[in-house]
């Protein structure tokens, strides 16, 4: 069967079914049963004009239901300046061309310099590179990263504070390389420090990975913890929400040696779970070990500025053999997004949007407490998001608040939901949440 969009011809084909010593395209198939074979007619739509198309897609869009979101656990609903999906969009920046063709390159290049020179600034590190897929794997990448460089130390230690989803890929990432996961135990709903020393000294570990804020929005004190694993010959690896380090002490200031986590803070809309980005910055000292691109500023033969790939040689990229991981591409396109973001918003306006996070969040959890039917799962400073025990039906009342128009937080266990609150939010719909958690049919 000849399709209409397939270049080849019947000559074509036959030349290369010719080649590899079979008759048919069928004769490709025959070690498929013929009982799991399809063999009706597709369902697919004829064709339609542009307009009907348009048409279909917004009836479509209608099914979704749209919900003031009160929810978080890694994905939050920030505020999207308008213009960046415009200049997104601009051809210097948005181009198929590879970095490595530098002469054509220089828009991406370009904003790929100015991102990472922002994530440096925001984590207090010496260097970023020019991102990663998203906020797991960029941990797991530095987990991989530290094994790497301790080379007779294969053990990592993980806060039991980390996010179920990153551990998940840490562990997946580290049986494939042979790095043995221990988790340091969480004493009210931080890390337990007695627990981590104990480890450190029993000597063999590589790494250690804590996350701030951590799982249930807490922000831990990592006070004397860059000292402890230095001590051991560890590095210390710290994964944070991005926004948030606008205001939270940064990585730098801890003393950590690589600092990861997911960039979707920085402006990137929550559009059904991705594409987002996840960022890794390190010291000077580090900075060979990094798994993905750096891009550097230098001047061409006339003088003039121009930025290049630096720092790594290209067979990081393209020989598994000698790479120092799989890595070999970045979310660019999600990169420039939070660039822009960063841009426009300032130093001051990302510092405000976390202020205002942070503010509407402690206004909730203190509204909530009055109702007399929530109570703090721990005790412990938080940022925007916070874990609260629900004296009633869990499941009853997050249908209650959907019913309504709102996404009011995440099922943490049976008894527990995690709110979130960012800059978005007002007091009204704050004020709304509670007012339907106070319906007598939920009591």
């Amino acid at each position: 069967m000849v399709y209409k969009y397939f270049p080849h011809t019947e000559e074509d084909i036959s030349l290369m079914l010719q080649k590899i010593g079979i008759k048919s395209l069928d004769d490709l198939y025959a070690d498929v049963p013929e009982s799991i074979r399809f063999r009706k007619e597709y369902n697919l739509p004829e064709a339609k004009s542009e307009i009907e198309l348009r048409q279909m897609f917004k009836e479509l869009g209608k099914k979704n239901q749209q919900l003031t979101v009160f929810a978080g656990a890694g994905v939050y609903d920030h505020y999207t300046p308008s213009v960046i999906p415009q200049l997104v969009e601009r051809s210097e920046f948005l181009t198929s061309y590879t970095p490595y063709q530098a002469e054509i390159s220089q828009g991406t290049l370009h904003y790929i310099f100015e991102y990472q020179s922002m994530m440096a600034e925001l984590t207090g590190m010496d260097i970023s590179n020019a991102s990663l897929y998203d906020g797991t794997t960029a941990t797991a990448e530095a987990v991989l990263m530290a094994n790497a460089i301790a080379r007779k130390a294969n053990q990592v230690l993980v806060s039991e504070t980390i996010d179920p989803k990153t551990l998940a890929v840490i562990r997946t990432y580290a049986y494939f390389h042979g790095v043995d996961i221990v988790m340091v135990k969480a004493c009210n709903g931080a890390t337990d420090r007695a627990d981590l020393d104990q480890k450190l000294a029993a000597g063999g570990v590589a790494g250690v990975v804590v996350q701030q804020p951590n799982r249930y929005g807490i922000i831990e004190d990592f006070s004397g913890y860059a000292d402890a694993c230095h001590a051991q010959k560890a590095l210390l690896i710290i994964n944070s929400v991005a926004a948030d380090l606008a205001l939270l002490k940064t990585p730098g200031e801890w003393g950590a040696d690589v600092a990861v986590g997911d960039g979707q803070s920085l402006g990137l809309p929550m559009q059904f779970g991705g594409p987002y980005f996840g960022y890794m910055c390190t010291t000077e000292k580090l900075m060979r070990k990094m798994p993905g691109r750096i891009v550097g500023k230098t001047v061409d033969k006339n003088g003039q500025r121009v930025f290049v790939l630096t720092l790594q040689a290209r067979e990081q990229h393209i020989r598994r053999q000698k790479a120092t991981s799989n890595i070999c591409s970045n979310e660019s396109l999600m990169t420039l997004y939070a660039t822009i973001y960063m841009s426009i918003m300032g130093k001051e306006g990302i510092k405000e949007a976390a202020q205002l996070s942070y503010d509407g969040a402690h206004y909730l959890c203190e509204e909530l407490q009055k109702t007399g039917h929530f109570h703090l799962l721990y005790e412990q400073p938080f940022f925007n998001e916070f874990c609260m025990k629900y004296d009633h039906d869990v499941d009853a009342l997050q249908q209650h608040f959907i019913h309504h128009g709102i996404l009011g937080g995440i099922k943490v266990n049976d008894d527990t939901l995690m709110f979130a609150v960012t800059e978005k939010r007002t007091k009204e719909e704050i004020d709304k949440l509670v007012a339907l958690a106070l319906n007598p049919k939920l009591l």
